[in-house]
């Protein structure tokens, strides 16, 4: 059964006309209704909160977070110094409490917290906030280092004398006064300011919706740029720039990217880039230390230190070994840096810029207040331009205030000479009035004076009516109406106020201006590259059987004759040995493959530098392996080349298996690594050559054998595939080099485990196809021990680097040493003592190498261990080219 509510829902009854107009009248909403509260208007809720956020937001933009563009000030720093001003607190004045400003200032002005006001305060007496300090302050008023002012209850304050000019010529109707909070008092709604505050010392704050950052100036470039615009209104930003280059910070520092400047004066928004001033010196002992005495605006000291020791903590910068802050009121900042003996200073003081606050960006948004009300965002140009039409104003209503108050005296003048003129006859009527009124009544209608000379004629003295002081009113006379013509003429004539605004400021200038204290760098600095300040220079990069790496200057080894003992080139751990020497440039990269057919990349002078006797770092610190991960092959490629369309990294295993890979396929290898070749069978990634597809290839096995072929036999493979067989092994045996060979008139270097070696001609390997068993490389026998290193496309402009399984180095010509045929043994390169064998060999190409100016050997009895090695390796030579040694196996004759 339908409820009653259906029925009503259901009816087909209408209602009358007259009650629907009656209730759409009375469902609107808005329409005021009376209630037993009174008269009450409706409001939708979205408009009420739309309405009032308006409200604020305007309150706050206006009277709170925006600066006025006459006179650079917020409201809180107005009123500030306007307090100060009538609390007589000038630049010659005692100090008084800075809680006396500041309850004066909440008392009559600012209904705001106490904080908000003190910390004003605190700012405009800071200098190293403020390029022109507003205040005076005595006591702690904080520091560079974030460290917070004392309690108002402590610290004293009063204003600075460029104040003083900010408010000058306030008491004589120069500006306009509006009612304070209370309604109790008047306050200006802005200062006359003789000088462009808003320029001067900048400043920071976020409205709701808008925000403002403007940077402080040099005073005398903004005076003579404001002169320059008062003279020729049509001045460019561009000619204003010549005069106002840039910003002026008050901690010094240095600015860059002029053109990055030029947007931001001409667009009103723009970055301006900061760096610390950080000079490189050199101690007594060689080593170098980095010296800030400038760091950039807004930057908190202490916090900078802390970022460079954890910078260090964290080893994103290395080669600093202290750190120390010797700043102090009388010097300034002076930030020390020690940098290790290996350390590229250069690199380290790049490594800051790039890391730390030591450079930084002011982003430039000059926004202000336009007549008091209208935020606008302004160029260099308009900031200029209001200032001068604010001083127009300003100059034109203190020249009104003074003419009309010289019209009024000169006006009390005129009845007083009138006076003196008939003395006799104004004191007879005088006399003769019963009252003071009628007195002042009688001398208005007998000798036409106005209201204002007949009380200052009944009020004067009897004095005056001396001959000196007739004389005095006369001159005065003169002088009014003398000043009186001049004030017209200055009203009369708007080049004239122009002359006084701009004598006005040469005077603020003479007194206040100092010179410029951050430097401006015309150069133009993009992104960091390290690089671009390392010294290019060669380094041999040794890396150890259980991978540990350094890189030590080629100068670091000096040539000696073969046969030497050599220098002792590495400290190593028991039991670990050299097995990789190469030499390239700190600028070049180096790519790490390993036995897990990873890869690896990163730059040579990433790696740590260390002394010759040195065992380097371990390579787990710069590289991520796995536990069980070693490095088994480095090379190192100019960045340039390793983008080559048309070159291949050529790659080589234990096992004789080979592939070719594009270079480009490796170009963007993860901090992780990236897989290099699939390995099978518990092989090995041994070798990497830079190949451009075109050449010839050697593999050269333990037990001596090699396999010459050309490089079109392997086609090329993906960056993860497996290859392809190389050489064809022996049980036991396995690949110990791969080379390449495209010169016909190279030699094949080959040196074995007991410090034999030879060079043989590379017509003399014959070319054949790949994955066959190849021919005789060098013969391996007992004495010689197995083959260690054999070296493709050696000549003899260079020199040769050999490093023993002890850390034992030797360097010396290629040249001195012998050409033998292929299946020879070789002589004697280096002694090694008991139980010592080769471990690795490299080659130092002339070109790249800076030669001692004259090889000598360490040990005394040098020449004759050079005479017996000379005799030792000819008889070993005889017998190699005839019959070989008598231990050994004839050779055979192709």
């Amino acid at each position: 059964m339908p409820d009653e509510k259906d029925k009503q829902l259901n009816s087909d009854q209408e209602i009358p006309e007259t009650e629907a107009t009656e209730a759409e009248e009375s469902s609107d909403p808005q329409e005021p209704r009376q209630t037993e509260y009174g008269l009450v208007k409706t409001q939708f809720i979205e408009n009420e909160m739309q309405s009032s956020y308006l409200d604020y937001a305007m309150s706050v933009i206006v009277a709170r977070a925006l600066p006025d563009v006459r006179d650079g000030l917020k409201p809180v720093h107005r009123r500030v110094l306007y307090s100060m001003n009538e609390l007589g607190l000038t630049s010659k004045a005692k100090y008084r409490k800075s809680a006396t400003v500041v309850g004066d200032v909440l008392g009559k002005y600012h209904p705001h917290g106490d904080i908000a006001v003190y910390d004003t305060l605190v700012r405009m007496a800071q200098v190293f906030a403020m390029r022109y300090p507003l205040v005076d302050g005595q006591g702690n008023f904080g520091s560079i280092d974030g460290d917070n002012a004392a309690a108002m209850r402590y610290t004293e304050a009063k204003m600075k004398a460029l104040s003083e000019e900010m408010l000058s010529d306030i008491d004589k109707d120069t500006v306009d006064f509006s009612p304070n909070f209370d309604g109790t008092r008047q306050e200006p709604q802005v200062l006359p300011a003789k000088v462009p505050q808003l320029l001067l010392n900048g400043t920071l704050g976020i409205a709701v919706g808008m925000a403002t950052n403007i940077p402080p100036h040099n005073l005398g470039e903004i005076v003579d740029g404001t002169i320059k615009l008062i003279d020729n209104p049509d001045t460019s930003i561009e000619e204003l720039m010549q005069i106002i280059p840039g910003p002026d910070f008050p901690t010094g520092a240095e600015i860059f990217n002029i053109d990055d400047i030029k947007i931001a004066y001409t667009t009103g928004k723009g970055r301006v880039l900061m760096r610390a001033v950080a000079n490189i010196e050199e101690k007594k002992n060689g080593s170098f230390r980095i010296i800030v005495s400038e760091i950039p605006y807004q930057v908190n000291k202490a916090e900078l230190i802390s970022k460079i020791a954890d910078l260090v903590k964290l080893k994103k910068l290395e080669g600093i070994s202290d750190l120390r802050d010797e700043s102090d009121r009388k010097e300034g900042v002076r930030i020390v840096i020690e940098l290790k003996n290996n350390a590229y200073p250069k690199k380290i003081l790049n490594g800051l810029y790039e890391l730390t606050a030591m450079q930084s960006v002011f982003h430039v948004n000059m926004l202000a207040l336009v007549d008091g009300i209208q935020p606008r965002v302004l160029t260099l140009k308009n900031v200029l331009e209001e200032f001068i039409k604010h001083r127009q104003k300003v100059v034109r209503r203190r020249t009104e205030f003074e003419l009309n108050r010289a019209r009024e005296r000169a006006h009390i003048l005129e009845g007083l000479k009138k006076a003196l003129d008939h003395i006799d006859e104004i004191i007879k009527l005088i006399r003769g009035s019963e009252t003071k009124e009628i007195a002042h009544q009688n001398l208005m209608s007998k000798f036409d004076l106005s209201d204002k000379q007949s009380t200052a004629i009944l009020e004067m003295r009897l004095s005056a009516l001396a001959g000196l002081e007739r004389k005095k009113i006369e001159d005065e006379l003169k002088e009014k109406l003398e000043l009186i013509k001049r004030l017209e003429g200055i009203l009369a004539s708007a080049v004239e106020i122009l002359k006084i605004i701009k004598k006005e400021l040469l005077e603020i200038k003479e007194k206040f201006g100092d010179e410029r204290r951050t430097k401006i760098n015309h150069s133009s600095i993009g992104q960091f590259r390290a690089e671009d300040l390392i010294p290019n220079e060669q380094v041999i990069v040794s890396l150890t059987k259980d991978n540990y790496i350094k890189r030590v200057p080629v100068s670091t080894y000096r040539a000696q004759n073969r046969g030497g003992k050599g220098v002792a080139g590495m400290t190593t751990k028991e039991e670990d040995t050299v097995e990789h020497l190469l030499v390239t440039s700190t600028l070049n990269d180096i790519m790490f493959f390993t036995d897990k057919g990873r890869v690896f990349n990163t730059k040579v002078y990433e790696l740590p530098a260390s002394s010759r006797i040195a065992k380097g770092q371990a390579i787990v610190n710069i590289l991520q392996l796995a536990p069980d991960e070693k490095v088994t092959a480095i090379i190192s490629i100019d960045s340039k080349k390793k983008n080559g369309a048309n070159d291949y990294f050529f790659m080589g295993t234990r096992n004789g298996v080979v592939k070719k890979t594009l270079i480009d396929a490796y170009k963007n290898v993860r901090k992780s690594g990236l897989i290099a070749v699939k390995l099978n069978n518990r092989d090995e990634l041994k070798w990497v050559c830079v190949t451009s597809g075109k050449d010839e290839m050697i593999l050269i096995t333990r037990n001596g054998q090699s396999v010459h072929f050309n490089e079109h036999d392997v086609r090329p493979m993906g960056r993860s595939a497996a290859g392809v067989r190389g050489i064809k092994l022996k049980s036991g045996d396995e690949v110990i080099s791969m080379g390449i060979a495209t010169d016909e008139n190279s030699e094949v270097f080959t040196i074995l485990e007991n410090g034999y070696g030879k060079k043989t001609k590379i017509n003399n390997f014959t070319l054949q196809k790949r994955g066959g068993i190849g021919i005789r490389a060098s013969k391996v026998t007992q004495k010689t021990g197995h083959v260690v290193e054999a070296l493709v496309n050696v000549k003899d402009d260079g020199d040769m680097v050999i490093i023993s399984k002890q850390g034992q180095i030797i360097r010396m010509p290629i040249k001195s040493v012998k050409r033998l045929g292929r299946d020879t043994q070789g002589v004697t390169l280096m002694r090694l003592n008991s139980g010592d064998k080769v471990s690795s060999m490299t080659i130092l190409k002339k070109e790249k190498i800076e030669e001692s100016a004259t090889p000598e050997n360490s040990d005394d009895n040098a020449q004759d261990k050079l005479d017996q090695s000379d005799k030792s390796d000819k008889g070993n030579e005889k017998s190699e080219e005839t019959k070989n040694d008598e231990k050994t196996e004839p050779v055979k004759k192709n």
